[in-house]
């Protein structure tokens, strides 16, 4: 189980909009996942049609009428898919807690008895650096800042990440940032010129991922749904399944390489296997895109099943991208993620639009 706080003290940057339509992908991922509107704008709240009667602050706060358990104000959303909801009272907690001893550990008190129920906890946090949001990344084992391509931005995320080490250093609690880029609007050179500077700033710390600019999130959060409900074939959509892909990639348990005592030696059957299994391999698909100005490039397909796979991430050569894979006779259906960006083939004529309303181009593989 993973804890993952969405924090940026500055409005308008996608910062709830990241964090219902994250919950909604990774639940669309198969995973059980729990939102936390830590927000007294309670907007993640209002953005999906729930409830507000009840909220954490019935749950923390020692002055309220009606005490309640957390996981009695857990509402349901989707399948896999479950809210905390917010309310403005949630916003009175910071006062009523000031003087108490041990106030930035109160979310996480209170999680302890939900932890093993959800795959992916995600908290919402409200747009300011005091105590709710302390609490929330005290309680975390990860903080997804969401950055515009502004100037104003960036200087959030200083702020931000200054809390993040104090957190760490002071409160003895280790706690990982990752930046991703939001509201991209690819029809700006100031667009690129910006993420240029947050790629040189802030380096592995961004994810690949991009979110682009899409009125279908607008859209969806005015009908009360994640985007993933409202229009799975939209931009924003493929934008956050793509975020919850990459968050499921780095969260995958790196298995040990096995010591020399560990190695063990094929069966004869074994090898037979192996042998026919390659058998059917008749060589390499090689795929090739020129991006000069690209920080990374992986090709994904129906080979991979769509998935950013690590072992599908393109090498940079002389400003031209490359990778040679094994594949079975047949035509397979790809794309290229530049950037966080999908895209066809342009050297590729051969094409088909697939059911995103995008265009996939094909290769096919000859015995």
């Amino acid at each position: 189980m993973k804890i993952i706080s969405i924090a940026n003290q500055k409005g308008g940057c996608g910062k709830t909009t990241t964090a219902i339509n994250l919950a909604s992908s990774l639940g669309y991922h198969g995973k059980k996942v729990l939102l936390i509107d830590l927000d007294p704008q309670a907007h993640a709240t209002l953005g999906l049609n729930v409830d507000e009667s009840y909220s954490l602050y019935n749950v923390i706060s020692k002055l309220t009428p009606r005490k309640l358990e957390i996981k009695k104000i857990i509402k349901t959303v989707d399948k896999n898919f479950n809210i905390v909801p917010s309310n403005v009272l949630v916003g009175t907690l910071e006062q009523e807690l000031a003087d108490e001893i041990g106030r930035e550990l109160k979310l996480a008190e209170i999680m302890v008895e939900i932890r093993d129920d959800y795959d992916y906890i995600l908290i919402d946090c409200p747009p300011s650096l005091g105590f709710l949001t302390v609490n929330a990344i005290r309680a975390s084992d990860q903080v997804i800042i969401p950055v515009e391509t502004s100037r104003f931005s960036l200087q959030g995320v200083d702020h931000l990440t200054d809390i993040v080490n104090l957190i760490r250093d002071r409160l003895n609690h280790p706690v990982q940032e990752k930046i991703l880029v939001t509201m991209f609007d690819s029809r700006l050179r100031h667009s690129f010129t910006m993420l240029a500077k947050m790629k040189e700033k802030f380096g592995k710390l961004l994810y690949d991922t991009i979110v682009h600019v899409n009125v279908k999130l607008k859209e969806a959060a005015v009908m009360g749904e994640a985007v993933l409900t409202y229009d799975k074939y939209c931009r924003g959509a493929k934008d956050y399944l793509s975020l919850a892909s990459e968050i499921l990639l780095l969260d995958r348990p790196t298995i040990p390489t096995p010591g020399v005592e560990e190695v063990y030696k094929p069966t004869q059957r074994m090898q037979e296997l192996v042998a026919q299994e390659t058998s059917e391999f008749i060589g390499l698909a090689t795929f090739v895109l020129k991006a000069p100005q690209a920080q990374s490039v992986y090709v994904t397909g129906s080979f991979n099943d769509w998935s950013l796979d690590e072992k599908c991430r393109m090498m940079n050569k002389k400003e031209v991208w490359t990778l040679s894979l094994p594949l079975k006779a047949g035509v397979y259906k790809y794309q290229f993620i530049v950037d966080g960006r999908w895209q066809e083939d342009p050297e590729n004529k051969k094409t088909e639009r697939n059911s995103f309303g995008d265009i996939n181009s094909l290769i096919e593989v000859k015995v």
